[in-house]
């Protein structure tokens, strides 16, 4: 056939052939050729059933691959569709994974971040939101306990100690399970069985029958009758043989003893309660230890005491002599050796100690303690002082068993062993005459010369021996000598060194050592602040000379400083007599004659005395110094006035209201005529006294008062407003005004004269009291409460708002309002005595008078405080309880109190003393419920 040219067969030739088909192309589809039907529409040719036939064999199918499994079990059902993410598994697979499906998968990425980045906050935010709620609705348990947490301050130590450990969970039968119970056949039934009342099933002819007792076999007779009761005997009667022939040995010793066999018995049983594994595991650790180091003491102690703790004493005994042998130069271990012994072999053992270990302090001191006889103690002591003679420690030991002479000698000889020893110098001069002590003390001072107890004990020696001018000679011969030998000098050790020479009763010493050093290391603008801390702290230690010498120094440095002459007068009248205080003030008004503080406390130091014409005396010298003095005048005019002058008294307030009128002398004069029953002049001065000082509200109050008492209410009415027109800011003005209203039966002035004071004090928690009391009294209790909560928002810190809101509680929840309160207001004496008072009505009566301790020590001047603790005292203490708190009271001379003053104040008790005003008013205080 010719050769077609190449140009007509590239022409006849189809471009698609060779060429990919492209995307979505199915065959057949352009002619139609779609609805054939092929083998796998219509199934196999053959039978499932039919035989194989090998010529025709199927060809072998390839093993697919992990991977081809997956892609064929893709579910591309309908059901598996989704509108936005597609088919559950990837359409495309088994496609290529190019770089436009990477670089298409990372913008993908980016935009799900950034879109996760933005929802971020929100979704944190719903978060911590759904937290809270969830934690609202569902509370910690230690939120819900934290109210009961608050209780638990007041558990007292014994109470702890007191809560029971926990216990088992498991329950009782699992916890204590029973033992098998046997219970023992009666007599009766054996011998009614032997006795042969019963048959037998046992066949006669069998061989077990001759091992019954009563059966027809020839051993026993057919009765068969045993006497328990005998046996019983015979059993007894046996062990007693035995027990004799064990008891004697050979050679006649008792080995055991008949009567304590059963008490040795008992005492074998271990004591130890710990798991028995433990003590096997602790055992086996110790032998590995004592046999990979057996020159380790420590090893074989703590094998010997497992020993003696699960009670195998004489295995610890053997153990424990075993380390001896080993480690012969263990003092340790040869003392544990004779704590394990008894006394005699044991001081076998702690001489064998003192062969091997004759340097030993401790073994010696051991030996000695494990004589009985004195004599042998003393023989052993100077043994050892042969080996070690200077050993303080043993020399101490020694002297201390002799008698005076005996230990003079020995002193003697244990200074020249141990010269650096200041005990044993120090006691051998205090057992030698002054002159040998002197000698004594100058031979330490060259051997130690650092040391402040020779010299602070060669000053307690002269002055025992009244040589007083050489104790200062001495202690700064100390101070000079220390420091030239480079010795610090300490302040508080030197402030200690004299507390204790007080204690001892050397008092001039004390006042030696304190000259000496008070001004060493000080700063000359830090002195003053400096020596009284140092002299209350010395009073608060109980050494009263140290601060009485503390108070002269500063006084000698300081004479013209009026408050150390206060805090030393002070401190007088606290600690020191009449006299003292009364010298002490003559000098004080000697330096500071402008001080009238200084001058009053003379003149009542000898008026409390009985002295009235020289506390007259004093307060003349006063008014000489200072001229036109108000103190001044007033305490003349009381000290008249409480002796029964009453004439000269006034023309002391005339004179005084000529001379130097103010508010007070005014005052003074009205009540000293009201208190004499003489209104009319009372007024007059009141009067007198409001037309120059309008603005002190006493005035106003005195004179209503007065109108009250006359019964001329409307013009105390009148008076108050005055008063409150001129003197807004009283609160005393406003309340006595509401009381007034409220007797006469305005309830409704009574709270519009509260609200405006209280619009005109904003924050003034007295006037919300008076209010809340106003309608508990009228029974108005619900607005009392309402009043209450608005109060205690406008005044969160006023005492004595919560000291009535706890009382208003009911009695469960008063506790809980109570450390409210203290919280609000922790140091607030007013709260403080409604918290005691809660004990009071808890019973708890000791804790009552700890909290009202806590009250008169923040603030002494409270009177109310003193009444109820008089009261507790009178109800629960005892005599010498209640003198106590009335000589308290007395010395701090209480001023302040809304009980204290309606009886204080009252004009008619006006020369009532301190002592029956306590009683009084502990007597008129409700008590609390």
């Amino acid at each position: 056939m010719a050769n077609v040219p190449g140009a007509i067969a590239n022409k006849n030739k189809k471009h698609f052939l060779g060429v990919p088909a492209p995307l979505g192309y199915v065959a057949g589809v352009g002619r139609g050729a779609t609805g054939f039907t092929t083998r796998s529409d219509i199934g196999p040719a053959r039978d499932a059933n039919d035989v194989s036939d090998d010529r025709h064999a199927p060809p072998s199918k390839r093993k697919k691959g992990k991977d081809e499994d997956e892609e064929d079990e893709e579910d591309l059902n309908d059901s598996n569709y989704d509108e936005f993410s597609g088919y559950g598994g990837s359409l495309f697979s088994k496609d290529p994974y190019d770089k436009d499906d990477e670089e298409a998968d990372a913008i993908y990425e980016a935009v799900d971040k950034r879109m996760d980045e933005k929802r971020k906050d929100y979704r944190e935010k719903r978060l911590r939101e759904e937290l809270e709620r969830y934690r609202q609705e569902r509370p910690k348990i230690q939120q819900q306990f934290s109210d009961l947490k608050r209780n638990l301050v007041e558990v007292s130590e014994d109470e702890w100690r007191s809560i029971p450990e926990v216990g088992d969970a498991r329950n009782k039968k699992i916890r204590n399970p029973r033992a098998e119970r046997f219970t023992p056949l009666p007599d009766s039934v054996l011998s009614r069985n032997l006795g042969g009342e019963n048959t037998s099933s046992i066949d006669p002819t069998s061989g077990l029958a001759s091992a019954i007792p009563g059966t027809a076999t020839g051993m026993l007779t057919p009765t068969g009758d045993l006497d328990l009761r005998k046996i019983g005997q015979a059993r007894n009667s046996l062990m007693n043989v035995k027990l004799s022939q064990v008891s004697d040995s050979v050679s006649g010793q008792t080995v055991v003893d008949p009567k304590g066999y059963l008490t040795d018995l008992q005492s074998m049983i271990p004591t130890y309660g710990g798991d028995i594994n433990d003590i096997k595991k602790a055992r086996l650790l110790l032998k590995s230890v004592r046999e990979t180091n057996p020159n380790h003491p420590p090893a074989w102690i703590a094998s010997a005491r497992l020993e003696e703790v699960t009670g195998k004493v004489q295995a610890a005994r053997n153990l424990i002599m075993k380390g001896c042998e080993v480690n012969q130069n263990s003092e340790d271990l040869w003392l544990e050796a004779a704590r394990l012994q008894p006394p005699d072999t044991a001081r076998a053992v702690i001489a064998q100690a003192a062969r091997q270990i004759p340097t030993s302090v401790r073994v010696w001191i051991k030996a000695a303690e494990l004589e009985t006889e004195l004599k042998a103690k003393k023989k052993v002591f100077r043994k050892a002082l042969e080996h070690i003679p200077n050993s303080v420690r043993l020399w101490k030991a020694a002297v201390e068993l002799e008698e005076p002479d005996d230990a003079r000698i020995l002193l003697s000889r244990a200074v020249e062993c141990c010269p650096t020893s200041v005990d044993l110098w120090l006691a051998l001069a205090r057992l030698e005459t002054y002159e040998n002590a002197r000698k004594v003390l100058n031979k330490a001072r060259e051997n130690i010369p650092t040391d402040r107890q020779i010299w602070t004990t060669a000053a307690k020696l002269e002055e025992a021996n009244n040589n007083s001018h050489m104790v200062d000679k001495i202690i700064e011969r100390a101070v000079m000598s220390l420091t030239s030998n480079g010795v610090e000098i300490s302040r508080d050790q030197w402030f200690k060194e004299a507390i204790e020479a007080e204690k001892g009763g050397s008092v001039l010493t004390c006042q030696a050592l304190i000259k000496s050093v008070i001004g060493h290391g000080v700063d000359d603008e830090d002195r003053k602040h400096t020596w009284l801390e140092d002299a209350e702290s010395c009073a608060n230690q109980g050494a009263i000379e140290c601060a009485r010498a503390v108070y002269a120094h500063a006084l000698a440095a300081f004479p013209s400083k009026k408050s150390i002459w206060l805090r030393a007068a002070y401190f007088e009248k606290a600690h020191g007599t009449r006299e003292t205080l009364e010298t002490l003030l003559q000098k004080a008004v000697g330096h500071c004659p402008q001080s009238e503080v200084l001058w009053l406390m003379g003149a009542k130091s000898k008026w409390l005395a009985g002295d009235v014409p020289a506390a007259r005396g004093i307060l003349s010298l006063a008014f000489r110094a200072n001229p036109n003095s108000e103190e001044i005048w007033l305490a003349a005019v009381k000290l008249e006035s409480e002796n029964n002058e009453y004439e000269r008294a006034r023309r002391l307030l005339a004179k005084a209201r000529a001379s130097a009128p103010t508010p007070r002398v005014m005052m003074k004069s009205a009540r000293l005529e009201w208190a004499l029953q003489d209104l009319k002049s009372a007024m007059n001065l009141l009067e007198e006294g409001i037309a120059k000082f309008a603005d002190y509200p006493k005035l106003w109050m005195m004179k209503g008062q007065i109108e009250e008492q006359q019964s001329r209410l409307d013009d105390a009415v009148a008076t108050y407003n005055q008063g409150l027109k001129k003197c807004p800011h009283s609160t005393v003005l406003w309340i006595l005004l509401a009381n007034l209203e409220e007797k006469r039966g305005h309830l409704t002035k009574a709270r519009s004269v509260l609200e405006k004071g209280r619009l005109r004090n904003p924050g003034n928690g007295s006037l919300w009291v008076e209010a809340i009391r106003v309608e508990i009294r009228a029974g108005m209790m619900a607005i009392a409460n309402s009043m209450m909560a608005k109060a205690l928002q406008e005044c969160p810190t006023a005492g004595v708002l919560w000291a009535e809101a706890i009382f208003m509680e009911p009695k469960p929840s008063r506790k809980t309002k109570s450390v409210d309160a203290l919280k609000k207001c922790e140091h607030d004496p007013i709260v403080l005595l409604a918290v005691s008072k809660l004990f009071w009505t808890e019973g708890k009566y000791q804790k009552c008078r700890e909290w009202l301790n806590r009250v008169l020590k923040l603030d002494s001047d409270l009177g109310d405080a003193w009444a109820y603790y008089y009261r507790l005292e009178v109800l629960q203490g005892t005599e010498d309880s209640r003198s106590e708190v009335m000589k308290r009271c007395l010395a701090a001379e209480p001023h302040h109190g809304e009980h204290w003053c309606k009886v204080s104040k009252d004009i008619q008790n006006w020369k009532m003393p301190m002592d029956e005003i306590l009683l009084a008013v502990a007597q008129m205080v409700p008590l609390p419920m």
